[in-house]
């Protein structure tokens, strides 16, 4: 039993019982490692030495592959500290930095995988415009706005993440103490709707038009329609890969910190909520493995006009 879990610094009238959590996360979170370094990390090597020269969509495809690859390097030294029951054995910056890392390639990866969609979504529905702002300086530019937008929004945590000792282990927290904490969901809630909520809607708009577009019967050729019946599968697959893992895990941890912040939610309530947000956090930690695989084949089935 588990009165205060690795993400909590606070004192509750409620008892968890998490020992699913030690097998469930070193399990995932090992398998995601070993899988996701090795397709990112090929990923990399094919954008960096076999493509040439590179268009928009490598450039953000090369990011999303780096932010992946940073995710899944944050992951060893959490799976480790998952199987030792919450018991850290390594500094409080290493215990901060990991932390910033996990979220910070994780944001970074959402806000690739949404100018994916809005390059294909410009290129597919409007392609006048996408020859205007479809050059590779955007990208970019672009780019490097994400990362320093990304980092800046994520260095609170160095200042909210710590670690404490609780019976005789040292628990790196993924939130704050309870002095800091009304200012911590604040942050997360900020994040939250900049970082995710803002892009999953636009990333489903944007999505959900292309189908619109490509549905529209036309006087074109057997070739054409069954390539338009393969982007739509195509599309389908990427909002669904994108909402199974990235949302589930949201909603959970939205309603986990809000039920602890007003702390008025009766127990079993608040340990599902605790059981549903930890077990989703696999999901999102597996999207950095499907990745590499479904972005190259959307790269190899493509939706653009002739100039990118």
């Amino acid at each position: 039993m588990d009165d205060m879990s690795d993400d909590e610094n606070l004192t509750y009238r409620c008892i968890f019982d998490e020992d699913f959590k030690y097998i469930l996360l070193p399990v995932s979170y090992a398998i995601v490692f070993v899988f996701g370094f090795i397709l990112n990390v090929l990923a990399l090597y094919i954008f960096i030495f076999r493509i040439r020269p590179w268009k928009v969509i490598n450039v953000f495809m090369f990011n999303l592959a780096l932010s992946d690859l940073l995710y899944v390097l944050s992951l060893p030294l959490l799976a480790y500290y998952y199987s030792k029951a919450n018991d850290w054995p390594f500094s409080e910056p290493l215990c901060k930095f990991v932390r910033f890392l996990f979220y910070t390639s994780l944001y970074c990866s959402i806000l690739f995988l949404l100018c994916i969609s809005i390059y294909r979504f410009l290129a597919v529905c409007f392609p006048m415009r996408f020859l205007l702002w479809g050059h590779i300086r955007y990208a970019r530019i672009a780019s490097v706005c994400i990362w320093l937008v990304v980092v800046i929004m994520q260095s609170p945590i160095f200042y909210f993440v710590s670690t404490s000792t609780f019976d005789d282990s040292t628990v790196c927290h993924d939130t704050s103490s309870i002095e800091l904490f009304d200012s911590f969901v604040v942050h997360s809630t900020v994040n939250l709707v900049t970082l995710f909520c803002v892009p999953f809607t636009i990333l489903i708009v944007c999505n959900c038009y292309m189908i619109y577009v490509l549905i529209q019967p036309t006087e074109s050729s057997t070739q054409t329609s069954k390539s338009k019946k393969k982007s739509v599968k195509m599309i389908i697959t990427v909002m669904l890969v994108f909402i199974v893992c990235f949302l589930p895990f949201h909603v959970t941890r939205t309603l986990y910190y809000y039920f602890r912040k007003v702390n008025l939610v009766p127990c079993p309530i608040l340990s599902a909520v605790n059981v549903a947000y930890k077990s989703t956090r696999p999901l999102a930690s597996v999207n950095s493995c499907i990745d590499p695989v479904l972005y190259f084949l959307v790269w190899r089935f493509r939706l653009r006009p002739s100039r990118s």
